[in-house]
């Protein structure tokens, strides 16, 4: 189950940009699964709020924001190990097709922030539409991740990385704060690091940003460093 947040646009646009959420409040502990992963702080939906030219859309991840009687439909693997599932990457490119036909798009810039940006980059890798890929603050690279944390891995999930050939042809551009140590540079390099030379990413470092500060107060000007 996706939920979506759609202004009101009087006239239809020609691209459209969708904002990915992050992975929300997957977990309580590093133990303990969260029953409910609607985030607490939706940096994707501020940076959509943002968004500082043209017309842009908001989609959550499996299972936050919905009403209380539909959780009970929500499987949890759907924001633990199986985030990247499949599924989940097939229901979030249906959900954008429905939003891109709602405004009469016929191109995509996706932006993904941290867990979303790994949907991001497995949704663009499925479709000849999407004409920018952007990421903030992005776990493009799982595996990277959960050996950089020690933690189990996500055995049901997709690994964006695996997806560099369906990607060289997307112009994309990567933000990675300095002082982000729950993502930062070694996943965004090991997803790079899969690209032939000439046409790996863009890693932009921003420094004394975090993983949550400040993206949504500098998004205007953080915005125009990506490429036209």
């Amino acid at each position: 189950m996706l939920s979506a947040y759609v202004p009101k646009y009087r006239e239809q646009t020609n691209t459209l940009t969708v904002y990915i959420e992050g992975d929300g409040l997957a977990w309580l502990s590093r133990s303990q699964a969260s029953s409910d992963p609607t985030p607490r702080n939706p940096i994707g939906l501020e940076l959509a709020i943002r968004h500082p030219e043209g017309a842009a859309v908001y989609l959550a991840r499996p299972c936050q924001y919905v009403e209380t009687g539909d959780v009970m439909d929500c499987r949890q693997k759907y924001w633990t190990n199986g985030r990247f599932a499949p599924e989940v990457i097939e229901a979030s490119s249906q959900a954008i097709s429905v939003l891109k036909q709602r405004l009469g798009a016929t191109k995509l810039v996706l932006v993904g922030y941290s867990g979303g940006a790994a949907v991001a980059a497995l949704v663009a890798a499925r479709r000849n539409d999407v004409v920018r890929l952007v990421t903030v603050a992005g776990n493009l690279d799982h595996r990277a991740w959960t050996t950089m944390h020690h933690v189990p891995t996500l055995d049901e999930s997709l690994n964006a990385a695996d997806e560099w050939q369906a990607l060289t042809t997307i112009p994309q551009r990567h933000f990675v704060g300095e002082r982000d140590d729950v993502v930062g540079h070694v996943v965004a390099d090991s997803y790079t690091a899969r690209f032939p030379p000439r046409q790996r990413p863009k890693v932009v470092t921003i420094p004394k940003f975090d993983h949550v500060c400040c993206w949504v107060e500098q998004w205007d000007s953080i915005w125009g460093m990506n490429p036209h």
